[in-house]
């Protein structure tokens, strides 16, 4: 898909997503998130950048990290994710959060102005994803740090026939190359390739814990990349994709629910001081 394109697709298609995204998704990211927030360390002070910071899953715990005195801006391309995460952001009386839409491959943002930046599950949906790690190295001051999420290996997702079966009923990819910052060395040669010192990585499984068909079908189709082409599906054609999808999460079953296999791939590194 042309990058121009992927990028609109992206930015409407969260939107859609925005509404579901926080119900369907925080207790099965929670995990995975909770040991890139221990990788990354946010600190006392500090000025931190969320990159694809989405409803502030992220945002929020770093901002209560940095008090006293530090700050945390989150940026994401969906306007309905920034406006939700503002609305959290007032509602919770976190003063040190604010939320700007951005793109994650040209950041309005100073050079070396963060001692941090993270961005948690949203490189994979970037068309030029070393353009956006040459972004977050750029606005780090010498000896910032960086950590990174993202998900792992195709054949260790087994959700990811999702993209297959909404494929099949659009007239291009909804989500191109999702899986390719998971490969062996990927994501640790781009680190390197955009001037990040040594990056270390690690990798680790998960279960996204489903207790129902709808609430896996809510989360796969509403509340995540494929929501913009679902929304636009007649009933016979969500019907299907629905009945599609149970079926190749069918040997995850247990009982009315699901436990689905999940690999994600966190990556921390700095910028030479």
């Amino acid at each position: 898909m042309e990058p121009r394109l992927q990028r609109r697709v992206q930015r409407y298609g969260w939107d859609k997503a925005a509404a579901h995204y926080e119900s369907a998704w925080v207790r099965q990211l929670a995990p995975a998130q909770a040991r890139l927030l221990a990788l990354a360390a946010a600190r006392p002070g500090e000025r931190v950048l969320d990159v694809a910071c989405g409803t502030g899953l992220v945002t929020f715990p770093i901002a209560r990290a940095v008090i006293p005195g530090g700050r945390v801006l989150g940026t994401d391309l969906s306007a309905a994710m920034v406006e939700s995460a503002r609305e959290r952001a007032a509602a919770q009386g976190c003063a040190n959060a604010t939320f700007e839409r951005m793109g994650a491959e040209e950041l309005a943002l100073e050079d070396e102005s963060f001692d941090l930046a993270v961005c948690s599950l949203g490189l994979m949906y970037v068309p030029d994803t070393l353009a956006a790690i040459r972004e977050l190295h750029r606005v780090l001051r010498p000896g910032g740090r960086v950590a990174v999420l993202v998900w792992g290996q195709r054949a260790r997702c087994g959700w990811a026939e999702i993209f297959p079966i909404v494929d099949a009923r659009v007239v291009s990819e909804v989500c191109p190359l999702f899986f390719r910052l998971g490969g062996e060395g990927v994501l640790k040669g781009e680190l390197s390739a955009a001037g990040f010192d040594a990056p270390h990585l690690e990798r680790t499984e998960g279960m996204l814990h489903f207790a129902s068909d709808t609430e896996a079908c809510v989360a796969a189709f509403e509340g995540g990349p494929v929501a913009l082409a679902y929304d636009r599906f007649d009933a016979p054609t969500r019907e299907a994709v629905h009945a599609d999808y149970l079926a190749s999460i069918a040997a995850y079953r247990n009982g009315s629910g699901y436990e689905i296999s999940a690999e994600f791939v966190l990556a921390t590194s700095a910028k030479a001081g």
